[in-house]
């Protein structure tokens, strides 16, 4: 509010010292003798000088009220351009031997005042909007990226494929001119009729205007073939890019974001932004030359013309700006909007089973629903705003157009310009300003692509909260694994602790067993050692260094970990066992699954090892996934082997089996067996007990059970329980 007051008395003083200016002159004009030779010679400049003179007591005057008035600083070099917008005119006018007519004296009339604000609005509003984004080379802030950094983003994708933009731009450049030869034919055509020229004239022009255009259409040909393949690979490169920075991303990541999201951004949003870039640039491009070109001829034909239809340029791209920054901004509600439901459609059918056990079709249904009329309401708006800005755009250009048609009509009457002329700046001015159309109605839709592009490139630049890959990559290594002191928290819930000082040791050829009550954090140590996430506290050595010095494909080849609940792709079996081993060849593949006592049940597969494992496994039962993934773990021949639980599903006579043969396999090899079947656990050299996320108890199987604590206590446990049901089954069977 302090502001407008400040602009309105700043307002109100420069309309008045224009109005005693104006009084001045009254009286210099009344005295001053306009009929002596003499005196032309100093009159001539003195008009000049006058002018200069008003602008720069304006100009003045701003500098004295800035300071009492608390005017912003970027007020300045505006208000100062205002001032001296006239007096720098006059003068350019004046270097050019053009008369200064009218405008000598009439700087400081009222219409001449109010256009000068109006021409300095209109200026301030273009520079704030396209200065910014042309001189800018970097985000002024954190937050998302603005759209001109955004765009030279994009463009910046575009820089290997430069030597094929440049053959696009020449082609652009010639078809763009061969499309100038119709309208400037039919002018000279029409002076010919009206001159009464001889016939051959217009035979050569009929033959001059088929050849232009046939090489401009052929050149338009061979301009978006170029373009159309060069934009499909760069979609392709970016979508890769985009594919890779999410692979990079930490675990944590992934569980702070929800898997419809992400395949949203890498396939909707690059589709949208490639689509919008591929079409929409290509068309932006095309009609941006022919704009250049075209005015470029108007300007040739008729000066006062032209300027009259510059003129109203300003204003044309003003109007588009507000509503493509309100359509892009609805753009990403959309995209929001689609990537949730997206995510209830990609939970509904990877947990189907449950769906359907639950009966929950209808609610999955009405859930997706809920999102899809969410997405609806956006699109409406969306669709709303986009008619708008197409309505604005089409009633500016039809005022301009009729005000230059009716500004031509007068110059046409009063000798200014030939027929020929006129004609021919017709039809430029006609597909100029249909042009200028094309050019500001897809400018909305560049502007969504760059509103698309602002999402992945959070993703593409969003730094990691592991501490930096590793290099160290040593021919031999122990195995020898030492949690000191390890705290942790899970990112999403910082509060509250899993581990609290754990320290232990998987020593090289030992088998050191994790048990404790379910929650007791001996999951997390698995994702500890795989470098998932990263302690809070304490140190993961590995060999004495820490885990995170080693590089990241090195690490994960010595260190292969079987999980409760293995996840297998849809491939084949031999391709799940051999995975991120593709150099492993099929002995190598059958003597790891002979080890896990897979090769039996996969050699009776309908197609053996080439069975499609289907999608997640799910053509193979539990029993046969633990061991399918035991056997892709076992191919790496690591020299850390973890066992999470890994035979949970199989009977206890395969489990012993099985064990019997990772054990025999992997001498020498440091193995960390987590079971909660504590039977098979009594081998294992050591035994860690988890509780609570601390290390109560460790030894041996014989001395924990001599200590009569927490591991005494869970063996009792499982034996009471074992015992219950086995009693309970035989008095069923007793009363059977």
């Amino acid at each position: 509010m302090r502001l407008w007051l400040s602009l309105t008395l700043l307002l109100c003083a420069d309309l008045g010292v224009v109005q005693l200016l104006r009084w001045a002159h009254l009286s210099y004009s009344s005295s001053s003798p306009t009929s002596a030779p003499s005196s032309a010679p100093s009159l001539q400049h003195q008009p000049l000088i006058t002018v200069w003179g008003g602008g720069l007591l304006r100009a003045l005057l701003l500098l004295l009220l800035s300071v009492p008035l608390s005017l912003p600083v970027s007020l300045g070099p505006p208000l100062v351009v205002l001032f001296l917008l006239c007096p720098s005119y006059c003068s350019l006018r004046r270097a050019l031997a053009l008369p200064l007519a009218e405008l000598q004296w009439g700087w400081h009339s009222w219409p001449w005042v109010l256009q000068g604000y109006l021409v300095t609005a209109v200026g301030v509003l273009l520079y704030r909007r396209y200065g910014p984004s042309l001189c800018a080379t970097a985000p002024t802030s954190s937050s998302a990226p603005a759209a001109g950094v955004s765009l030279r983003r994009l463009l910046g994708y575009m820089r290997p494929d430069a030597k094929k933009f440049g053959f696009i731009g020449v082609f652009l450049v010639v078809s763009s001119l061969g499309e100038m030869a119709i309208p400037f034919y039919t002018g000279r055509m029409t002076d010919w009729i009206m001159n009464e020229d001889e016939p051959e004239a217009f035979t050569h022009a009929i033959t001059a205007m088929t050849l232009i255009t046939v090489m401009s259409a052929v050149c338009e040909f061979v301009c978006d073939l170029i373009y159309n393949v060069t934009m499909s690979l760069i979609h392709t490169r970016i979508q890769g890019l985009v594919f890779s920075s999410v692979l990079k991303q930490e675990i944590a990541f992934f569980d702070s974001m929800h898997t419809g999201d992400i395949v949203s951004r890498i396939t909707t949003d690059t589709n949208t932004m490639s689509e919008s870039l591929s079409e929409k640039l290509s068309l932006l491009m095309w009609y941006l030359m022919r704009v250049l070109f075209l005015f470029s001829f108007m300007l040739r034909l008729s000066g006062r013309l032209a300027l009259f239809t510059a003129l109203g340029l300003p204003l044309i791209w003003l109007v588009p700006e507000f509503s493509g920054k309100f359509y892009q901004s609805l753009s990403a509600k959309v995209q929001s909007s689609l990537a949730k439901a997206n995510d209830v459609a990609t939970e509904t059918f990877s947990l189907i089973k449950t769906v359907r056990s639950f009966a929950n079709e209808e609610g999955e249904a009405r859930r997706y629903a809920e999102r899809l009329e969410e997405t609806y309401t956006h699109n409406k708006t969306e669709a709303a705003a986009y008619a708008l800005s197409t309505w604005t755009n089409s009633l500016s250009s039809l005022a301009l157009k009729v005000s230059i048609l009716y500004y031509g009509g007068r110059l046409v009457t009063g000798g200014d310009v030939s027929s020929g002329d006129l004609v021919s700046f017709v039809l430029y001015e006609l597909q100029f300003t249909s042009a200028v159309e094309v050019l500001l109605n897809y400018y909305p839709h560049v502007k969504k692509a760059i509103g698309a592009s602002e999402k992945i490139f959070e993703f593409m630049d969003r730094e990691l909260l592991l501490p930096p890959e590793g290099h160290l990559a040593p021919k031999h290594l122990r195995g020898h694994v030492e949690f000191r002191n390890v705290s942790f928290s899970y990112p999403s819930r910082p509060d509250t602790p899993v581990l609290k000082g754990v320290s232990l040791e998987l020593r090289p050829g030992q088998v050191t067993a994790l048990v404790g009550p379910s929650g007791g954090g001996k999951s997390t140590c698995v994702s500890l050692l795989e470098r998932f996430y990263q302690p809070q506290q304490g140190q993961i050595l590995l060999d004495g260094q820490p885990l995170y010095s080693y590089e990241h494909q090195y690490l994960h080849h010595k260190i292969a970990v079987v999980s409760q609940e293995p996840v297998l792709f849809a491939r084949s079996v031999q391709e799940n066992i051999a995975y991120g081993q593709e150099e492993v060849d099929k002995a190598e593949v059958t003597r790891a699954a002979k080890l896990a006592h897979a090769h039996t049940f996969i050699d009776g597969l309908q197609s053996g090892y080439d069975t499609d494992a289907g999608e997640k496994g799910g053509q193979l039962s539990g029993g046969q996934k633990q061991r399918i993934a035991i056997a892709r773990a076992l191919v790496r021949r690591p020299t850390v082997l973890v066992l999470d639980d890994a035979t949970s599903s199989l009977d206890t006579e395969s489990e012993h089996k099985i064990h019997q043969a990772l054990l025999n396999s992997s001498r020498g090899c440091a193995v960390l067996l987590i079971a909660h079947r504590l039977a098979a656990v009594e081998r294992a050299h050591e035994i860690v007990v988890l509780e609570g996320g601390q290390v109560v108890e460790r030894g041996s199987h014989c001395q924990l059970l001599e200590r009569g604590g927490s591991y005494w206590r869970l063996v009792r446990k499982q034996n009471t329980a074992f015992q219950r049901t086995e009693g309970t089954e035989w008095t069923k069977t007793q009363e059977d």
